[in-house]
């Protein structure tokens, strides 16, 4: 748990002020529960059995105080398939993002702006399991805020999606209207900025699960997908940057379906869509590639190992938009120092996680430069370090540092 967590009270005899602390971390539960990023969560309802939102009868939610670049991990069960709604919804204007994963550590469900005014909000169908419900802070910064879950005949945290938090003029949204799209074919491509179409039809002739995005951070899409009917089923804004994407992992019935395509930005310039069969382990690598979850260390995604950290290393790496990955081992409990600087133009970022997959440390922006600094208390293991560009556009050396301290000795 990355900060302190609190259950609101949900009894008619109480007032929605209330507060408790929340109950037993999901640290006793599978420590590699949603790919790890569980293995620290609370149950939203205060215990697994109170947290399962088929049959509740009331939303379940906690209170979370989250720290800088870290993150609140909720966890909830399904008892039933069916629609359910998941928002985040940070105080004071707070900008929250929201991942909802499976118990796999599969991505199920992502946005950004949703539930409107910086809040996030995803309705999804979901099978029988559990989940994890992960809210962060879009630009890192502390933010104190809720996170619900709930089926989608109870009450909502968020005002919903079409009151955007920037005000923006040229913020759209509405409904997708079949008559007016044009046709998708799986996995080509289709470029139209948003005042020339904005409506998509897409074809299953047998059951699939699929991915869509959305791409042109100037326009900032959003996108929706519908059924034939005018069903709402999934929304995402902000996925990667300000590009968004849609994953759906449990297949879509044979049928027609529409995708609409709505922006904060700038709707003279091409938006590509793009809909493919979904492909877990494509997800799966994109979040390693993002520094949103550690790979494995088996050499099947490319790690650099350090070996052994003895008192200071220095690497250098060309690095991008995608995330460069380090790992090294600690026979000895003490503090570990990795910096970033950039050797001419860049603005790195660091992430480092533990053995058991779970984030320990995140920086950007140390000291009022743009290089980062990482100061992380360890354990007897082996750590992994990302590295990557904050802009996915730029390209550039950075030189890196990995310093071990050990206690002094009486």
């Amino acid at each position: 748990m990355k900060g302190i967590v609190m259950i609101r009270s949900f009894s008619t005899t109480l007032t929605a002020g209330l507060f408790a602390l929340a109950a037993l971390p999901a640290a006793a539960q599978d420590a590699n529960l949603c790919g790890g990023a569980g293995s620290s969560g609370q149950w939203l309802g205060g215990d697994e059995a109170s947290s399962d939102i088929s049959v509740s009868p009331s939303f379940v939610e906690q209170m979370a105080l989250v720290l800088m670049r870290n993150e609140y991990v909720g966890l909830f069960t399904v008892s039933q398939d069916g629609d359910y709604r998941i928002e985040a919804q940070g105080n004071g204007g707070g900008d929250t993002v929201l991942d909802v994963r499976n118990a796999a550590g599969d991505i199920v469900a992502s946005d950004d702006d949703s539930g409107g005014e910086g809040a996030s909000r995803t309705e999804v169908y979901l099978t029988a399991g559990t989940y994890c419900a992960s809210m962060r802070s879009f630009d890192g910064t502390p933010l104190t805020g809720f996170v619900r879950a709930a089926r989608v005949d109870q009450e909502a945290l968020t005002p919903g999606f079409g009151t955007p938090s920037d005000g923006g003029e040229n913020y759209n949204t509405g409904t997708c209207d079949l008559s007016a799209a044009v046709p998708l074919t799986l996995g080509e491509p289709i470029a139209n900025a948003w005042s020339a179409q904005n409506m998509y039809s897409l074809q299953l002739d047998t059951p699939m699960a699929i991915s869509l995005t959305a791409e042109n951070e100037t326009a900032d899409p959003i996108l929706s997908l519908y059924d034939a009917s005018g069903n709402w089923i999934a929304e995402n804004d902000d996925f990667d940057g300000l590009n968004s994407r849609i994953d759906v992992s449990t297949p879509l019935e044979a049928g027609t379906y529409c995708v609409a395509v709505n922006l904060y930005g700038d709707e003279n310039v091409p938006i590509t869509v793009v809909a493919k069969e979904y492909d877990a382990l494509e997800v799966q690598v994109g979040l390693y590639a993002r520094g949103d979850a550690s790979p494995p260390l088996d050499g099947s995604y490319p790690v650099t190992g350090l070996g052994e950290l003895q008192t200071r290393l220095r690497q250098d790496a060309n690095v991008g938009g995608d995330a460069t990955w380090f790992s090294f081992d600690i026979n000895e409990g003490g503090l570990v120092l990795v910096e970033a600087i950039a050797q001419g133009q860049g603005d790195p970022v660091l992430i480092m996680y533990d053995d058991l997959g779970r984030q320990v440390g995140y920086n950007d922006d140390n000291g009022g430069s743009l290089d980062s600094l990482l100061t992380v208390r360890v354990q007897p293991g082996t750590y992994a370090v990302a590295v990557k560009q904050l802009d996915n556009g730029t390209t550039g050396m950075i030189r890196m540092l990995f310093e071990r301290y050990v206690p002094a000795q009486p």
